[in-house]
């Protein structure tokens, strides 16, 4: 099991589950942040982090968001398992599921 980002992080990407995420397993892609779900080692350290509400266990994850499970494992078939999110830096790509998002609410207090 492991941790996933979903919609809300879409177009947000707070970055303060980044500095809790104490094996640095959260990766930046263009629109939005993603959990590597072979490096995530389920502390939850993440989830509180967030402040926009983003972050789910992956069995809790309400279910209008169900597809961003995979859409942060897909992020990942062509990066491997890089080892770290630091020293790979923000990606130029997302998961095609997120590209075809319309631009989202900016609006959200952090």
């Amino acid at each position: 099991m492991t941790y996933i980002i979903a919609q809300p992080c879409v177009d947000v990407m707070d970055r303060g589950c980044v500095e809790e995420c104490p094996v640095d397993c959260i990766y930046e892609g263009k629109r939005m942040l993603y959990i590597h779900p072979d490096e995530c080692v389920d502390c939850g350290a993440c989830e509180p982090a967030c402040p926009v509400e983003a972050i789910f266990y992956e069995d809790d994850t309400p279910d209008e968001w169900e597809e961003y499970y995979d859409a942060n494992v897909g992020f990942f078939d062509d990066l491997g398992s890089p080892g770290g999110a630091a020293g790979l830096g923000p990606q130029d790509f997302d998961h095609p599921m997120i590209t075809k998002l319309p631009p989202q609410n900016q609006d959200v207090e952090i």
